[in-house]
């Protein structure tokens, strides 16, 4: 069989250490590290374990084998590689710290059970030979995808960003978006445990991995064509200017911080010789620590900053009073805010974060004396649906609030067909909230992907990084690094003809992960009749 020498007969101690241990070193594929090479041997690990629970007699044993095989690596994946969230409730410490261990620990421990739920749904199509691949990537490519829209969905660090770490291979997903590049990745590194198959040809064991080497040279062939061949223009008149103000978080949020934190942004806005010629002005999520309507100081010192006809676009809450209820509706927005320092547009954002924008059962949990970390009394409210921004001098853009960059189906309603085309994704984030850790390198990332599924520029603002102008092949026009107080100037690129992806969204990674499985099963069912 193809389990590996280390884990025949390995105690059940020594398989969760090389389960834990596998699924850790995993997280090193993922930024700020990019070691995606690392998948080749740390997947093959888990195709073992699944191998190993595959030898159990009874159906049960199989399954629960398999599943907390998956979950372990699971947990010692998002467990490494997602630590650094912790540092959110290190803000507030007085309010959250005693909530850092269940956050650190219980995020990683429900992440890991889609790991864990397509190793046992492989593990039902597990065969000798080849198959197991099939089975394996087909399985946990449709786990993958299910973890980016269940319970509001959360597909942060899925695998197939190991690949996009290379501008080469992300190339592929203007074609197959993140989740082909997911299941990309899962045929390709697993495929090293074809080599442990001690019932297969010598032959037999080396072709899966010739494959796979091929596969994955003709993918970056071709993105490396992509690269070359493909010329960006700019568009014309659009002068950009990005702030990065690198606000510590435990003042962005401080009332009586209101005119320094004023103060910080404008003299940062008027470096590097004054705001002449700047058209559009953009500063990071949650700019002010008021609301603006309420501070007429502020509109006033905006209003003098701004040159004529230049527009500041900023992230700031906004209220919005009901009829008959004594409290407003909050909503974290995008604001355009112009010369006069009047707001003459505003995008809300509409999928908000889990108890750190919105508690679930909110007017419960308040009244247990529970609250979200943004400490906002009723938690932000969500907007119903998303749809370009018309901002005067700029093409349309797609309002991307924080995280909202991380979901690649929910832009797919811009690139609706008969919708008019956006000219680029307009990202600002609040990543302050997660220090100098790797938290905002994956952010970064997942961003810029975004881009090379919809063939758009993105544009990015953040308080402490990384703040960045991409062109819509994800290559970096210009870029302030995580941690550093400036201003990034710079053009606006055009946006390429609309990918495939825009069109079809994940029809082909559906289709692939499909006949892995479907493929998976009829090997299966051969190998039982023989």
């Amino acid at each position: 069989m193809l389990t590996p020498v280390l884990l025949r007969g390995a105690s059940t101690r020594w398989r969760v250490l090389a389960a834990l241990t596998a699924g850790g070193l995993s997280a090193l594929a993922m930024p700020p590290f990019g070691l995606w090479p690392v998948l080749a041997a740390t997947l093959p690990v888990l195709v073992g374990l699944i191998d190993a629970a595959s030898e159990e007699r009874s159906l049960r044993r199989r399954l629960g084998g398999a599943f907390a095989s998956g979950w372990l690596f699971g947990m010692g994946y998002f467990l490494a590689g997602l630590w650094w969230i912790g540092e959110a409730f290190l803000v507030q410490a007085d309010a959250f710290a005693w909530l850092m261990p269940f956050a650190v620990l219980l995020l990683p421990a429900g992440l890991a059970l889609y790991i864990g739920l397509g190793c046992a749904l492989a593990v039902l199509l597990w065969s000798r030979g080849w198959g197991r691949l099939l089975a394996f990537a087909g399985a946990l490519t449709l786990t993958e995808w299910l973890r980016g829209f269940l319970l509001t969905g959360f597909p942060w660090n899925n695998f197939g960003y190991a690949l996009a770490n290379d501008l080469r291979f992300a190339q592929a997903a203007s074609v197959v978006g993140l989740l082909g590049l997911c299941w990309l990745t899962l045929i390709t590194l697993a495929s090293p445990a074809a080599l442990f198959d001690e019932e297969a040809t010598p032959r037999g064991r080396r072709f899966p991995l010739a494959l796979a080497v091929l596969l994955l040279a003709l993918v970056w062939a071709g993105g490396q064509w992509r690269l070359a061949s493909t010329e960006v223009g700019t568009v014309a008149g659009v002068h950009l200017r990005i702030l990065q103000p690198d606000l510590p978080q435990d003042q962005k949020f401080r009332y009586d911080a209101r005119r320094s934190v004023m103060d910080l942004y404008v003299a940062t806005s008027e470096s590097q010789g004054g705001l002449a010629g700047v058209t559009h002005l953009i500063w990071p999520e949650s700019a002010f620590p008021f609301f603006y309507e309420r501070e007429p100081e502020a509109q006033a010192r905006i209003a003098a900053m701004l040159p004529p006809g230049a527009l500041l676009i900023t992230g700031a809450a906004r209220l919005e009073p009901v009829p008959g209820q004594p409290r407003p509706k909050a909503y974290n927005s995008l604001r355009v805010i112009d010369a006069r320092g009047e707001v003459i547009a505003d995008a809300d954002k509409v999928h908000l974060v889990p108890f750190g924008e919105y508690l679930p059962f909110q007017e419960t949990l308040e009244a247990l004396g529970f609250e979200q970390l943004t400490r906002q009394r009723g938690g932000f409210t969500a907007a119903s649906h998303r749809q370009p921004m018309a901002i005067p001098g700029l093409p349309l853009a797609v309002p991307l609030i924080c995280y909202e960059a991380i979901f690649p189906e929910e832009l797919m309603p811009a690139s609706a067909p008969g919708a008019a085309r956006p000219g680029f994704l307009l990202n600002v984030s609040n990543d302050a909230w997660f220090g100098l850790t790797p938290g905002p390198y994956q952010h970064f990332e997942q961003a810029r992907l975004r881009a090379v599924e919809q063939g758009l520029p993105l544009v990015r603002a953040t308080n402490n990084g990384i703040s960045a102008i991409v062109d819509p092949l994800g290559r970096i026009v210009g870029m302030l690094p995580l941690g550093v107080r400036g201003v990034l100037d710079g053009t606006l690129p055009l946006p390429l003809a609309p990918p495939i992806y825009t069109s079809i969204g994940n029809l082909i990674p559906h289709i692939l992960a499909l006949m892995s499985l479907l493929l998976a099963l009829l090997l299966h069912r051969r190998q039982l009749h023989l």
